[in-house]
């Protein structure tokens, strides 16, 4: 009896020692390049910045207060809009682009496929190509004047526009294809079955498709706003030096004026902004999923 128990005992055990050794790989992984790095950002941000760079001992709090100053806030409170904006933008444009690819039948993989055709190209690549677009002698400009719509060049590049053009173009696969994979698995007798019951297409659209896609939805906003609001390349590039994001900030703090403090602490804050927008938006999502 003592034997089956045993036998028994280690038959049950044993998944969980091999469900820990599966585990080993990916947390020592997550330990060395994710936490290992972040706390080290996280005791240079309170700190002393160097004479020549690096870090000097001592604690601060110093660059946390600095960085409430108007002059960051503001960069801090644009990338939140325009973050803020490239999502609703993304949203709007992609949900109709992932129904149509959602119900395209016999044409749906090719259409998919035009949807992730992006990510096979480096994304500084793509930014590269939105400059010889929007560009004063770029294709936009020349189709403009040619076709006699302006008398001169308009100014594109190192503008606002150009910077939402480009993290929108960047980041709109990210929207289109979680929103695709909720509208995909949509049972088609649901919507017929609205249809007998007399529904208006504009009713069995917000009563029946958004809300059976609403967790796409969710996905593809989060997988938007996140990345947008870390992103730099895109405003380093078509925005120039008056279009600045708070990653080009951190970005600049770390290379450029080698204050390692600053850009640690300059870190943390948006890390703390993007916490509690992520934790607030998916509470009001489940405190409304709870009165529905």
């Amino acid at each position: 009896m003592s034997l089956r128990r045993r036998v028994l005992g280690w038959s049950a055990a044993r998944p969980t020692r091999s469900g820990y050794a599966l585990l080993a790989p990916g947390m020592i992984w997550l330990l060395l390049f994710f936490l290992a790095p972040i706390g080290l950002m996280l005791v240079y941000s309170v700190m002393k910045r160097g004479l020549y760079g690096g870090v000097e001992p001592g604690i601060t709090l110093e660059h946390y207060r600095r960085f409430f100053d108007p002059l960051y806030l503001d960069i801090l409170l644009r990338t939140i809009l325009w973050s803020f904006v490239c999502t609703v933008l993304c949203l709007v444009i992609g949900y109709p682009v992932a129904y149509v690819v959602a119900r395209a039948g016999r044409w749906r993989q090719w259409l998919l496929f035009l949807v992730v055709l992006p990510f096979w190209t480096s994304f500084l690549v793509r930014m590269f190509a939105m400059i010889f677009l929007l560009r004063d002698s770029g294709f936009i400009n020349s189709v403009l004047l040619r076709a006699g719509l302006v008398h001169e060049p308009v100014a594109l590049l190192y503008t606002p526009f150009a910077v939402m053009l480009g993290l929108v173009y960047g980041f709109l696969p990210l929207m289109i294809l979680p929103i695709y994979a909720s509208l995909e698995k949509l049972d088609v007798a649901l919507l017929e079955a609205a249809e007998v019951l007399g529904a208006t297409p504009r009713a069995r659209f917000t009563r029946v498709i958004f809300p059976l896609s609403l967790p796409g939805v969710v996905a593809g906003s989060l997988l938007t706003f996140i990345p947008a609001l870390g992103s730099f390349v895109t405003a380093d590039l078509l925005g120039g030096a008056k279009q600045v994001m708070i990653g080009n900030l951190i970005q600049n703090q770390f290379t450029v004026a080698r204050n390692w403090p600053f850009g640690s602490a300059a870190a943390f804050v948006l890390m703390g902004v993007v916490l509690v927008a992520v934790v607030g938006y998916l509470r009001r999502r489940d405190a409304r999923e709870l009165v529905g």
